[in-house]
């Protein structure tokens, strides 16, 4: 089965409605069927090898911090046939949702993250209201590469409320599936997996002001 503009279309039309109602939607064949293979190709063929341990804060206050996090990531640029393809398609997602939302996003940053077995990120938020620090991230997205994901393998990101006293979802890392939540209002965490976790996590931005 063929992935056409007009499913991409139906699939902005549903999260743009989520997005002005409850902040958030997982989504589950938002892009191409064939992308998540072709970049988890990519990342054994060309990136595997330069991923590097993140860490947490900004600027003078960046540093490696493993009782927080300890994701390896990469930075994603145009500079392989699928990352490319995947850049475009979440400019066209950029594009999409300014015209139904009018959200003013102008630009997407991304990186390649891996969650070895035991790995985790604990509860944190992307942005917060008062301050331009992080470059005015809106909306994070994360976009899953792990085929015959079960249950057992654990690594669920958890979702909470703007006031982080409910849960709101526990979305298992499957291949294909799409989260995407306003950067602002969730606090969310990654818990530890079973075996080596896979995704691409990115922000789209609006300019500080």
């Amino acid at each position: 089965m063929s992935f056409t503009f007009a499913d991409f279309e139906s699939c902005l039309d549903k999260l743009a409605e989520a997005i002005h109602k409850q902040g958030y939607l997982v989504l589950d064949g938002a892009l191409p069927a064939h992308l998540s293979q072709a970049l988890l190709d990519e990342w054994d063929q060309h990136f595997a090898v330069h991923l590097q341990s993140a860490g947490v804060g900004r600027a003078g206050d960046y540093r490696q911090s493993p009782d927080i996090r300890r994701d390896k990531i990469l930075w994603l640029e145009p500079e392989t046939p699928a990352v490319t393809e995947f850049l475009s398609w979440m400019d066209k997602l950029r594009t999409g949702l300014n015209q139904r939302l009018f959200l003013g996003l102008f630009d997407y940053e991304s990186h390649f993250a891996l969650y070895e077995p035991g790995d985790f990120y604990q509860k944190h938020r992307d942005a917060f209201r008062d301050t331009n620090a992080r470059a005015g991230r809106k909306l994070s997205t994360v976009y899953y590469l792990n085929p015959d994901w079960t249950s057992l393998d654990g690594g669920e990101l958890v979702l909470y409320d703007e006031a982080d006293e409910h849960l709101l979802e526990r979305v298992a890392p499957k291949q294909g599936r799409l989260l995407v939540f306003l950067s602002e209002d969730f606090p969310h965490e990654v818990l530890p997996a079973r075996r080596p976790r896979k995704s691409i996590a990115g922000w789209f931005r609006v300019k500080p002001v």
